[in-house]
């Protein structure tokens, strides 16, 4: 990707909580290119209430396999399922992701007696390949924020001709992000979903790059970038490239030296 960098990067904001690790990689990449990280969310997730929930008319036991694409997903299922008092079958199949994601699942179910499966690399087209391995006979919910769906997936269920069904069973609100680009020169801003796109322009309706170098986790989120008008200047993952820590330090090693 040809980037024209206007001044050097400095300070870069991630959409996301500070780690709660001192050996998390954003701390060597600051040591390493001098740069500073500040860490704030711009979204939080509210959970949806049985009640609301109730009102979709779904009833998850009739469903042989779940889709998860994060582990506030499968923090929402489970607690959906206890507030209603849901008992899941052990034959029900799980479809994750990534492997991070499927493991999380040890937290709820014993993982070793259960049918996990999870993409190869992070993406939707690793996780397409496994659902299709296994969708023959198989009634899917997709656990999903109410505003904020992977359309991909749900296309590819849709034109794969796959019986399922979305379950909102969360929803994502925007943070106040206002004070931090006053009170900080950010040189490039990080973010990880489509909603963390949607709380810049809530905060700024008229928001306007201006140079700002900004950095997009997962195909979904990069599309919100563009879809919104904006440069998209860093995409993860991508080939040897798996995370955003990786994506931001090989952009600084390739245009730092530009200072």
């Amino acid at each position: 990707m040809n980037v024209v960098i206007s001044k050097p990067v400095k300070k870069i904001l991630i959409a996301q909580p500070k780690p709660e690790s001192e050996k998390s990689p954003y701390f060597d990449i600051e040591k390493k290119y001098r740069v500073q990280f500040v860490f704030e969310p711009f979204i939080r997730l509210e959970g949806i209430t049985a009640k609301e929930f109730r009102k979709q008319k779904i009833d998850i036991t009739t469903f042989t396999a779940i889709i998860f694409t994060s582990r506030h997903a499968i923090d929402h299922f489970f607690r959906i399922c206890e507030e209603m008092k849901v008992a899941i079958s052990q034959d029900t199949k799980y479809f994750c992701i990534t492997e991070a994601v499927a493991l999380y699942l040890q937290k709820f179910i014993l993982y070793r007696k259960r049918k996990v499966f999870y993409g190869a690399d992070g993406t939707n087209k690793s996780l397409f390949s496994v659902i299709n391995k296994h969708k023959e006979n198989e009634n899917f919910l997709y656990v999903c924020s109410e505003n904020q769906q992977d359309n991909e997936i749900v296309n590819w269920l849709k034109s794969n001709h796959c019986d399922f069904q979305l379950g909102f069973m969360y929803r994502s609100i925007s943070n106040d992000i206002r004070a931090l680009f006053v009170e900080h020169a950010i040189d490039m801003v990080c973010l990880f979903t489509p909603s963390a796109v949607r709380s810049i322009f809530d905060n700024f309706p008229d928001f306007y790059q201006n140079g700002t170098l900004i950095g997009a986790f997962g195909g979904n989120t990069a599309k919100a970038v563009e879809e919104a008008g904006l440069s998209l200047n860093i995409k993860a993952p991508d080939v040897h490239i798996p995370s955003m820590t990786a994506a931001i330090e090989h952009f600084l090693a390739t245009h730092q030296s530009m200072k």
